[in-house]
């Protein structure tokens, strides 16, 4: 199975921006406790990734950061 360039660069755009997805919600997470000690790990982890699979989700509407490559 051979996959298209526009797909490809979909999928790197799409992965690029739910890596960051998840970093800027892992950041979150571990900031709202208190004290460091009280970060829930796992609560994080899941939260950080939920938060990129509802970005791969929201990326199939469209991305900005894609349309500069495809309009070449």
């Amino acid at each position: 199975m051979k996959i298209s360039i526009k797909t490809k660069n979909w999928l790197k755009c799409a992965g690029i921006r739910a890596a960051r997805t998840v970093a800027q919600t892992a950041v979150a997470a571990i900031g709202t406790a208190t004290v460091f000690s009280e970060v829930d790990t796992m609560m994080t982890i899941s939260t950080a990734l939920l938060a990129g699979v509802i970005s791969l989700l929201t990326s199939v509407a469209g991305l900005p950061e894609c349309k500069e490559e495809s309009d070449e």
